[in-house]
């Protein structure tokens, strides 16, 4: 535990669940601090328990956690780690978690439900009373907490990978995957004083990924019910007709420069081959694809080392070295020192506005 420099200042204990423990000792390790002594494991029986092992009682905790592939456990272990530090009376329990499981699960879809809203609503009742998370997939999801959530940006650590790693990034062009990625790419290139392009037309989404059914046309009425209808004196509806995508096109010139896709998140890697597959065609010498969290699920590692991407470059908010050591592709940028300068702000009482200088909501 370690010792605050600030009299009367009340000492903070760093926990961590089992999902990412390298990150937490980087975290530990910046705050000259160490990483709490707690043990989280599953019973026999699957069942998730925690020992605490020194006391927390009037502390300030910060449980690090994130997402990864195991991600059930991983939610469970969290809710259960700060209601077991609630009951044991911590005076503040703070949630440290990069990457929020479910966050893509923050529309409707179908007869589905929102998770994400779920999710926030278990985490506020366990105990939490404070989120320092990043990037979030839709960044309206931190309306559904009931506490004060940070959503902090890994742009500046990707903007300065370019920077040092791409000696020749001024012949560079920021792709937007879609449109909808276009107002992240349009806050990278200006940074980086580059241009833009948006790749843009037909994309087969995956049936469970479409809109709920209330934005879907309705259905085409048999003649009976018509006729029932127009005897009640009700109004039928006009058919919408459904929309129609142009064929896949790239708006924007990437004819002999060198391309970043930029996006949130890369989990289904075939989306982004498909995309680098397209730039190639269109005359990019080098591609490269960035985001913040690199969930490379599936057999994302054979699919990029067999593309054209040169690299995919995400942080540490999820682990992904067993990825790494199948694809030499795949290059890691370290993000605890932001996550890090986080906990000390919120626990010194200052202002977290120095972490979010140059960034824009479109970020």
């Amino acid at each position: 535990m370690p010792m605050d420099p600030v009299a009367g200042k009340v000492p903070f204990v760093l926990f961590a669940g089992n999902s990412h423990p390298e990150l937490a000792n980087l975290i530990a390790e910046k705050l000259n601090s160490c990483v709490g002594c707690a043990n989280v494991y599953q019973k026999s029986n699957r069942e998730t328990a925690i020992e605490i092992g020194e006391s927390v009682r009037a502390r300030d905790i910060y449980i690090i956690q994130t997402g990864t592939k195991n991600v059930n456990n991983d939610v469970m272990e969290m809710l259960i780690m700060a209601y077991a530090f609630r009951t044991s009376s911590a005076r503040k329990i703070v949630g440290v978690i990069p990457y929020l499981p479910y966050s893509k699960q923050s529309k409707m879809r179908k007869r589905g439900c929102i998770v994400s809203k779920l999710l926030a609503k278990m985490m506020c009742k366990s105990g939490f009373s404070h989120i320092i998370t990043m990037d979030l997939h839709q960044k309206e999801v931190q309306g559904f907490f009931d506490c004060p959530v940070d959503n902090l940006r890994a742009s500046d650590f990707l903007i300065q990978y370019v920077k040092e790693s791409i000696p020749d990034y001024r012949n560079a062009v920021i792709v937007a995957r879609h449109p909808g990625a276009v107002k992240r790419a349009t806050s990278y290139a200006e940074r980086l004083r580059l241009n833009i392009a948006v790749i843009h037309g037909e994309e087969k989404v995956a049936e469970s990924d479409r809109d709920d059914g209330r934005y879907s046309p309705p259905p085409q009425l048999h003649r009976e019910t018509y006729k029932e209808n127009v005897r009640a004196g009700l109004t039928l509806l006009p058919v919408v007709h459904p929309k129609e995508k142009p064929p896949i096109n790239v708006v924007g010139d990437v004819a002999g420069h060198i391309a970043i896709v930029v996006d949130d998140m890369i989990d289904d890697v075939e989306a982004f081959v498909s995309a680098t597959q397209i730039l190639h065609d269109r005359g990019a010498y080098k591609i490269y694809v960035m985001a913040t969290h690199g969930l490379l699920s599936g057999d994302a590692p054979r699919l990029i080392e067999d593309s054209h991407i040169d690299e995919v470059v995400v942080t540490n908010t999820v682990p992904h070295e067993l990825q790494k050591m199948q694809c030499h592709k795949i290059k890691t940028v370290d993000i605890s020192m932001m996550l890090s300068e986080a906990i000390r702000r919120i626990h010194h009482e200052e202002s977290m506005s120095f972490l979010f200088q140059n960034v824009s909501s479109e970020d």
